[in-house]
């Protein structure tokens, strides 16, 4: 069969190489290559132990009241507000 088939630099460059120190075709070396990939096939990986995350509570830091972070989150805000606004007046 003739195909035409496009190899990557580095894996042409190794097989020239075998073809050139071993005197036999670019082809023959392909095939046997080829066909030695074929036979072995991929082999399964060996079974693992699954991975298991250990969790541990972890809480807020002394001080932080947990209730009391979507009132931090709308300070932020408007401080980025009242930032960008003064930026943007003193840039005109």
């Amino acid at each position: 069969m003739r195909t035409t088939l496009t190899i990557d630099d580095d894996l042409g460059r190794v097989l020239r190489e075998t073809a050139r120190h071993s005197g036999r075709s670019f082809k023959s070396v392909v095939n046997e290559v080829l066909r030695r990939g074929i036979a072995v096939g991929e082999k399964p990986a060996a079974p693992r132990e699954p991975f298991r995350v250990e969790s541990a509570p972890m809480g807020f830091a002394p001080g932080v009241d947990e209730f009391k972070l979507n009132q931090l989150v709308d300070e932020l805000e408007v401080d980025r507000f009242l930032h960008k606004m003064r930026r943007d007046t003193s840039g005109s």
